[in-house]
């Protein structure tokens, strides 16, 4: 029992060139891990960025969005998989994974549009109030003022909210091995299940939680070098030179800049 259950042996696992090769190796589980994921991220992507542009934009249906968010997030992920599993698979008369996929995919999502879509209109409704009347003031349609203005200077707290919904998918996806599909959860649902083994029990449990978390730092990561580029310098502040207090001041809107301040 001791012997399987060191630590020393999560590392000799990870060290073992047979256990990252194959259909059942790490790298294949890693990939079906991030596939997983960027199916739900981007479906959520999809619906709630433009529902919370809308939100935000006309006010209208904020505290019934506010209400549907919390009511996501409070959902049990594993049981409503289960429901689902129970509910959809039956009906898909399909070879392959599908029949688990697409209930995995929903709960995945499920998850992944709340704070995609709270961040969106959140990000939009603290929009300064002089630069969107100036882009009105300017002849902009309201749809130019989304795309042009709003969207631009909300998208820090649209990425960040991107950014969290990728992670808590990342961490999330490891449910899919409890219905038989793949990913790096099929190290924790196999090794749980024969913990005592030397090889495939506790060492590869271990092995698989660790690499998840890793795998969620690096796209941490990735998004933390995105968004420094993706969000406009006006907004984000880089490379911000020091003006004048009486100058008047560029304010960002957009591609198009906005002069406020003295004349």
């Amino acid at each position: 029992m001791e012997t399987s259950l060191s630590f020393a042996n999560v590392l000799t696992w990870l060290n073992d060139p047979a256990n990252w090769q194959g259909p059942d190796g790490v790298i294949a589980r890693i990939g079906e891990q991030v596939y997983y994921a960027i199916i739900a991220v981007v479906i959520a992507v999809v619906i709630a960025i433009p529902l919370g542009l809308v939100i935000g934009h006309t006010g209208r249906g904020v505290v019934v969005v506010a209400g549907m968010a919390n009511a996501l997030r409070a959902i049990p992920t594993f049981g409503l998989l289960i429901y689902l599993v129970v509910l959809i698979s039956p009906r898909i008369h399909s070879r392959g994974d599908l029949p688990y996929l697409l209930p995995t995919e929903i709960v995945l999502v499920l998850l992944a549009i709340p704070p995609i879509l709270t961040s969106t209109y959140a990000g939009v409704q603290n929009v300064d109030p002089e630069v969107r009347d100036a882009a009105k003031g300017m002849g902009m349609t309201g749809s130019q003022v989304v795309r042009k203005v709003e969207l631009p200077n909300a998208l820090p707290l649209v990425l960040s909210g991107t950014r969290s919904a990728t992670l808590q998918v990342i961490a999330t996806a490891t449910v899919a091995a409890y219905v038989t599909l793949g990913g790096l959860g099929r190290y924790l649902v196999d090794g749980l299940s024969q913990l005592n083994d030397p090889h495939a029990g506790y060492p590869a449990a271990v092995a698989g939680a660790i690499l998840v978390a890793l795998l969620a730092i690096v796209a941490d990561l990735l998004f933390a070098f995105a968004q420094r580029f993706l969000v406009p310098r006006g907004v984000s502040g880089r490379f911000r030179s020091t003006a004048k207090a009486a100058a008047p001041t560029s304010v960002s809107a957009g591609p198009m800049e906005v002069t406020v301040g003295p004349s």
